[in-house]
C-alpha cells in the first residue's frame, strides 16, 4: 500500500505546472528514473525537493509527512512510514541537479503571450539578465567548493559560503526561463555566457552595468537576440555617426575574454541620457548600448524608457530571496551539489508559482497585468493547496490588498 500511496503524491495546485508525466519524462531523459527505490522513488523526490522549497525551513521528514498526509486524507490511505534522514539524503544524491534545471526550462518556456501586458515591445519579447548570491551551510565541503567573501583587506574569508546565481527572466511575467548556479568564485559574466542556449531571435535582453564586457556581448549577440545594456562610465565610446534621435554609432574594442578566437571589434548604438534621482543632488547619467541600430525602428527615447523594465528582474530576485526563501535563510545542505539542488528547487518553485499567477491574470474576460497580483498571496495559496482539502489557487489579491 505504501508504494501505491507514494505514486499518488503530488504538489497541490503546482502539480498543474509539474504533472507526473512531465516529471517522469524529465527523469527518464536524465536516467535518474532507472534507479528504483521503493519508499523514495525519483518522482516523489522531485515533488519532495520542491515542497521543501515551498515550506522553506521545515524539517525534511515533516515535509514528506505533509505530502503523504494530503493524499491519505483525500483517498483514505493508511499510515505511511516516513523514511529516516539518511534515506532521504541518499535519495537526494541520486536525484542530482539536472532534473530540476530541465523542469525549470519546461516551466519557463515562453509563458507570455499577446494577452500579457508589458511583455513585448514592438514585437520583441522583453527579457532581463541579473545575478545574485545565496548563503550555504558553513561546512568544509561548501567552503572548498563554493568559496565566500573576502575581508576588505583581502586577508581572509568572512561570512557564509556563497553560491552564485545568474537568471534569465521574462519581464512581463517574472518567470525564470533559465538559470545557472555555481561557485561564488565563478564570475557573473561566465555564468551569463552559459545562458546563451536560452536566447533566441525575437528577444530583447536587458542587463545592468555590472554585466557588460566585450566578450560576453559578442557571445550573447551571436544568438540572434537583441541586447540593450547599461554600461560603466569608464567605457570609451567615440562618436562615429550621430543619428537623427541623438543616439550615435560607436565601436567597442573586442576583449580577449576566454576565447581562443581573436578579439573582434563590436559596432553598437549608444543612447545617453540623465535622470533626476530623488534624494541626490545631481542627475545620474545613463549610457546604454544596443544591437538595435535603426533609430526609426527603435527610437532612443523609447529604449531609454524601456530600460526601466530591467527592474522587473530585481523584483524577481527580491521576491525569491525575501518572500520565498527568507531574508536570513542559509541553504542547509552540507555539500555544493545539494546546495545547487536546493537553489534550483527554489527557482523551479518560483517559476511554477509565476506560471499559475500568469494564468490567473490573463484567463479573465479582461486580462490583468500579472504585476498586480501578490506573489506572497500566491505562495500562501500554494501551501494551502497541499495542507488543506479546499484547493482553490487564488493569488488574485492586489499587491496592496493586505499582508
Amino acid at each position: 500500500m505504501a508504494a501505491r500511496l507514494v505514486d499518488r503524491i503530488g504538489l497541490g495546485d503546482l502539480t498543474e505546472v509539474f504533472p507526473p508525466e512531465l516529471v517522469d519524462a524529465v527523469l527518464a531523459k536524465s536516467r535518474v528514473g532507472e534507479v528504483r527505490v521503493r519508499l523514495l522513488p525519483p518522482r516523489l523526490m522531485v515533488y519532495f525537493v520542491l515542497a521543501r522549497a515551498l515550506f522553506s525551513g521545515e524539517p525534511y521528514r515533516e515535509v514528506l509527512r505533509t505530502l503523504a498526509e494530503a493524499v491519505r486524507r483525500e483517498d483514505g490511505w493508511g499510515a505511511w512510514r516516513v523514511p529516516d534522514k539518511a534515506a532521504i539524503f541518499r535519495a537526494r544524491q541520486n536525484l542530482g541537479v539536472e532534473v530540476l534545471r530541465e523542469l525549470l526550462l519546461h516551466a519557463g518556456a515562453a509563458v507570455a503571450d499577446e494577452r500579457t501586458p508589458g511583455a513585448f515591445w514592438r514585437g520583441l519579447r522583453l527579457m532581463a539578465l541579473d545575478g545574485t548570491t545565496l548563503q550555504a551551510a558553513d561546512t568544509e565541503a561548501n567552503e572548498a567548493g563554493l568559496g565566500r567573501l573576502r575581508t576588505k583587506a583581502g586577508k581572509g574569508p568572512t561570512g557564509y559560503p556563497l553560491a552564485r546565481v545568474m537568471v534569465l527572466v521574462e519581464s512581463g511575467t517574472h518567470v525564470v526561463c533559465d538559470a545557472v548556479v555555481d561557485s561564488y568564485r565563478i564570475k557573473e559574466r561566465v555564468l551569463a555566457e552559459r545562458l546563451a542556449g536560452s536566447l533566441r531571435p525575437g528577444m530583447l535582453v536587458l542587463a545592468d552595468r555590472g554585466l557588460p564586457g566585450a566578450h560576453v556581448w559578442q557571445h550573447l549577440a551571436a544568438t540572434g537576440a537583441d541586447l540593450l545594456w547599461r554600461i560603466p562610465g569608464i567605457w570609451k565610446l567615440p562618436v562615429e555617426e550621430v543619428l537623427a534621435d541623438g543616439s550615435w554609432i560607436s565601436t567597442v574594442k573586442g576583449g580577449k575574454g576566454r576565447s581562443v578566437r581573436p578579439p573582434q571589434d563590436i559596432r553598437v548604438r549608444v543612447i545617453e541620457y540623465s535622470l533626476d534621482i530623488p534624494g541626490r543632488g545631481q542627475a545620474e547619467r545613463y549610457r546604454l548600448i544596443t544591437t538595435l541600430m535603426d533609430p526609426a525602428a527603435a527610437p532612443a527615447a523609447e529604449l531609454a524608457a524601456l530600460y526601466g523594465e530591467r527592474w522587473e528582474v530585481e523584483n524577481t530576485l527580491a521576491e525569491l530571496k525575501t518572500t520565498q526563501i527568507g531574508t536570513r535563510t542559509v541553504m542547509p545542505s552540507k555539500s555544493p551539489d545539494l546546495v545547487f539542488q536546493e537553489i534550483y528547487a527554489h527557482l523551479v518553485l518560483y517559476t511554477g508559482l509565476r506560471v499559475l499567477m500568469h494564468r490567473a491574470a490573463v484567463n479573465r474576460s479582461e486580462p490583468l497585468d500579472p504585476d498586480r497580483l501578490s506573489f506572497a498571496a500566491a505562495l500562501r495559496a500554494a501551501r494551502r493547496s497541499i495542507t488543506s482539502l479546499n484547493r482553490d489557487f487564488s493569488p488574485s489579491v492586489p499587491v496592496h490588498g493586505g499582508p
